[in-house]
């Protein structure tokens, strides 16, 4: 039988861009987990698996998927490639996650607009 109830059986969850480690208990979602623990790594909204701010590809590990996911969010060939939303997920080892919402695409389109209209700035005044 299972030396340990299910509640205590704990793993490491790692945020790949951020290096923040958080633990999760494998019967709660990663959303509950972190922010059970005051953790801001992974956005997270509506918690059941509408919204799709907390979209995460699982770089290594197991989880387990404990209910439905948008596929508006999370497409079957997104799946595939080890997307999901984190709120839908449970952690079946440590899992090492990359964050897709937040951290991806508003913050390099953001970038490179800023850069772009500090240089067209600059050109303006050197003429």
């Amino acid at each position: 039988g299972k030396m340990f109830e299910d509640n205590s059986v704990v793993f490491e969850i790692t945020l790949a861009q951020t290096g923040e480690i958080f633990s999760c208990g494998q019967h709660e979602n990663i959303i509950q987990g972190m922010l059970r623990h005051g953790k801001k790594g992974i956005p997270s909204g509506c918690v059941n698996g509408g919204c799709g701010i907390c979209k995460i590809r699982l770089i290594k590990g197991d989880f387990s998927i404990i209910g439905p996911v948008s596929r508006a969010h999370v497409s079957i060939e997104d799946q595939k490639k080890g997307y999901t939303l984190a709120c839908r997920v449970r952690p079946r080892s440590a899992l090492v996650l990359q964050v897709e919402g937040r951290l991806k695409k508003p913050f390099q389109l953001g970038f490179t607009q800023i850069m772009s209209a500090k240089a067209s700035n600059s050109d303006d005044k050197s003429e």
